[in-house]
């Protein structure tokens, strides 16, 4: 594989992932308005029921919506990696992932490529999200904005390599529609991003220890450390080995020869 090839291969597939996403305008438009509708109505209906004790990384007590806004980031990206994986289906039934991984440079290295565009096409997003939550009175450091992204970015090739591995064992569109629903939600709910874990601990401990050990949770704390100058180790080995599972299992999932591709011939 020589560089200039796999630099080339690189920009032609983030100029396909730019392209594609701002021909989809109501995708766009519903990536921004969703965590929105979720800061302006459910954060302010909860924000009198619902008491938050002083959590780490916050040093004083904080509004339910500043707890809540690093969660909504990580949504951002959750949904985005799952819609960016229902492309990876689309193309396959189309025939367009097969060329792709027909290509003459490594099979890991153009998933990866696909990966790392699919992060850098919806990072402008997020970082609009959090510039609009200002309104909002979401005012993290201003150098939290710089030190959150290399969290956004981890965060995001972990969820995007989930998404990656789901899309490795659907067989269909319609499928992989239901299994989005199947697994964004449980993921999205039974996570810190909402609540923190001693909350989730008072409705019951089966649901806190659910929270604890998901990855998503890892991400959301990453995200919510780094935002406000802090950093979280543990959460940042939890994304880090999740991701490099991740990607390895759909690498294999997309390998013809011994993938799950290969229990049906290699199908595009």
């Amino acid at each position: 594989m020589r560089k200039r090839h796999a630099v080339r291969a690189l920009t032609g597939i983030l100029r396909r992932e730019m392209l594609r996403t701002l021909r989809q305008r109501g995708r766009l438009l519903s990536a921004i308005i969703r965590p929105l509708v979720w800061l302006a109505i459910f954060a302010a209906g909860f924000r009198s029921v619902l008491g938050l004790s002083i959590t780490p990384p916050y040093q004083t007590y904080v509004l339910y919506e500043v707890y809540v806004v690093p969660g909504l980031a990580a949504m951002m990206l959750l949904f985005h990696a799952m819609a960016s994986s229902l492309a990876m289906v689309h193309d396959r039934e189309m025939g367009s992932m097969r060329l792709l991984l027909t290509a003459p440079l490594p099979r890991w290295y153009l998933l990866a490529a696909r990966l790392l565009a699919s992060v850098i096409v919806g990072l402008p997003l997020v970082y609009l999200f959090l510039l609009i939550a200002r309104h909002w009175d979401v005012r993290p450091p201003v150098l939290g904005y710089l030190a959150v992204f290399p969290a956004l970015v981890l965060s995001g090739l972990m969820l995007g390599a989930f998404g990656l591995l789901v899309s490795s064992i659907s067989t269909q569109m319609e499928n992989f529609a239901g299994v989005m629903n199947f697994v964004i939600f449980p993921t999205f709910f039974a996570s810190t991003a909402l609540y923190p874990i001693w909350r989730l601990a008072e409705a019951g401990p089966v649901l806190a220890m659910i929270a604890a050990w998901n990855p998503f949770s890892s991400a959301v704390e990453l995200i919510r450390f780094t935002l406000y100058l802090r950093f979280d180790p543990v959460s940042a080995l939890v994304v880090l080995a999740c991701f490099v599972v991740f990607f390895l299992a759909a690498v294999v999932g997309y390998d013809p020869g011994r993938g799950l591709w290969s229990r049906r011939g290699g199908d595009g």
